[in-house]
């Protein structure tokens, strides 16, 4: 399990020292490019900034971030797989493309072993949220207009196979309620849609959608994860709504990779400068208020997460019987 606590973020740089001392000699022989496998304006790309702006402050050179959404984030991560594995070309990647994906799709242009997990950068739940003028104020009033009007009611997400496609999957199954599932291209169009009442609900991340729920624009009705979140401490965990969610528990994170036959002083010293942009007092503050936490540890153990969330959307994916094909 990937530490989060306070020690092990002040701890962190002095374990690692001996690396990285030695990884400090490698930088990348040219520009660089965080390729996002979504659109401006959510959380993806919010971690990809935050990473761009630091490490072309730190090494003196160019760091670009290249937006490649669609296809669930499959586009944006085949061109990573593809490019050159010297440390120029980069993804900020996310638990859609890079676990539930794998399940997901049928026909999945790659595999996990063609990716190497870096480091994680930021994890924290999804948020349910309604337009102002639906009439359901809580989890089971919505339930309870599911089931009056099946198969009726839209709901959008930022992408087929994004956690925010399979957390409603999932919490429809529950309650044994159907909708029609609406995607985008990202969070952001995913957000525009549901502002203007063209929706009537989205699960998106906390960390990108708590501002438009704290400026009246959007209601929040549940998180996503197991306990509640200090952000929104009157907003209930999904799973204390009804007794039918009970199991419910969903926590999203997003990370850098790379190709994976990227040269280990590279990804050991892209580990040490995310680990040293996630321990600086204004990362905490702007991940306080993103409404997540960060993701501490080595690429061992980033990759052994990575691992264990891929199990866990694939016995998700089975036992609901869900098949896509990528594209």
């Amino acid at each position: 399990m990937i530490a989060t606590n306070r020690r092990a973020v002040l701890a962190a740089p002095f374990v690692a020292l001996p690396a990285l001392a030695r990884a400090q000699a490698w930088r990348p022989p040219g520009q660089t490019r965080i390729v996002v496998p979504a659109a401006a304006g959510g959380t993806t790309d919010i971690m990809a900034r935050l990473i761009a702006q630091f490490l072309q402050a730190r090494w003196g050179t160019p760091v670009v971030v290249d937006n490649r959404a669609g296809a669930g984030g499959t586009i944006g991560t085949l061109e990573v797989v593809r490019a050159r594995p010297d440390g120029t070309t980069l993804l900020l990647g996310n638990i859609g493309p890079q676990a539930i994906g794998y399940s997901l799709f049928r026909n999945l242009p790659y595999r996990a072993d063609q990716l190497a997990p870096i480091a994680g950068t930021i994890r924290g739940p999804n948020v349910l949220v309604v337009h102002p003028s639906v009439q359901a104020n809580s989890v089971a009033e919505l339930a309870a207009l599911l089931r009056a009007r099946p198969g009726e009611i839209p709901y959008a997400s930022t992408g087929v196979g994004q956690s925010t496609h399979l957390s409603p999957v999932w919490m429809l199954q529950l309650m044994n309620a159907q909708a029609i599932h609406v995607p985008f291209r990202g969070s952001a169009p995913a957000q525009v849609e549901i502002l203007a009442g063209n929706v009537t609900f989205l699960i998106d991340n906390l960390t990108g959608i708590i501002s438009h729920i704290q400026s009246g624009g959007v209601r929040a009705l549940a998180v996503t994860s197991a306990e509640r979140h200090p952000l929104l401490p009157d907003v209930p965990a999904m799973r204390e709504t009804m007794p039918e969610l009970a199991s419910y528990d969903v926590n999203t994170w997003f990370g850098l990779f790379g190709p994976a036959a990227m040269p280990p002083e590279a990804v050991m010293t892209l580990n040490a400068e995310v680990m040293a942009l996630l321990a600086l007092p204004e990362t905490e503050r702007r991940f306080h208020e993103l409404g997540g936490v960060p993701m501490i540890g080595t690429p061992e153990q980033f990759a052994a997460f990575v691992r264990s969330e891929t199990t866990k959307w694939a016995e998700v994916i089975h036992k609901e019987g869900l098949q896509l094909d990528a594209g």
